[in-house]
């Protein structure tokens, strides 16, 4: 069949027979999905969740902060079942810090709801230190900040649904450090010394580990008199 060329010739080429066959080959191979294929099941959200409501009581805020963490169960029914948080949601009748604690909750939310270890959370939230200091909690504990305050409830919660485990000293362990407490004090109380509200030496101080003022000189080497930590090992 002939056929007619109307318009000007700029260039030619000649098409051979292998180039025939890649051409060939290329039309018979499928076309590859551009689909992005998820790593992991995209979690929905429930119509009912279960879940906690803290509430927390801070230096730094007027009024006392409300912390909900809902969960959703997975593998319902089964052996496998257990919960992770889903989302997470801050109430308070201070509106001074409205705009980051929104933005700060939606953020989580998100990390939650993407799935995965979501642990590392409280790390983050944790090493966060308020400029103009922070302050102690009750029992004696330091917190940095506020943002770290939500993080002691995230790492609360997420050990409560077994996501994380407890810290802490084991039978033989903590019965060693009440003894140690018991001899300090009582020698602390025979020479007339005072004790904070914790229940630790006035003179304690702020221990590394577990951010308590109840590190004291005993026996010539820094213990903790709440976690047992030494610098003697």
């Amino acid at each position: 069949m002939a056929i007619k060329i109307e318009k000007k010739i700029t260039g030619f080429g000649l098409v051979t027979e292998e180039d025939k066959a890649k051409a060939a080959e290329v039309a018979a191979t499928p076309a590859q999905s551009a689909t992005i294929v998820q790593m992991g099941e995209p979690l929905s959200r429930p119509d009912k969740l279960v879940g906690n409501t803290y509430k927390i009581k801070t230096p730094v805020t007027e009024h006392a902060l409300y912390i909900t963490i809902n969960d959703v169960v997975m593998n319902e029914g089964t052996p496998q079942e257990h919960r992770r948080p889903f989302e997470i949601f801050i109430n308070s009748k201070n509106m001074d810090h409205f705009q980051w604690i929104v933005a700060l909750t939606r953020v989580m939310s998100a990390v939650f709801r993407k799935g995965g270890d979501v642990t590392f959370l409280v790390e983050e939230l944790h090493s966060v230190f308020d400029p103009s200091g922070g302050y102690f909690k009750k029992g004696g504990k330091y917190i940095p900040s506020l943002v770290a305050e939500i993080g002691e409830v995230v790492e609360q919660h997420l050990q409560e649904i077994g996501m994380l485990k407890k810290a802490g000293l084991d039978e033989h362990q903590q019965k060693l450090v009440a003894e140690k407490k018991k001899e300090f004090l009582e020698k602390h109380a025979k020479s007339g010394g005072d004790e904070n509200a914790e229940g630790f030496p006035a003179g304690a101080q702020l221990c590394a580990k577990c951010s308590t003022k109840a590190a004291i000189i005993m026996d010539g080497c820094l213990t903790c008199l709440n976690c047992g930590e030494s610098k003697c090992g």
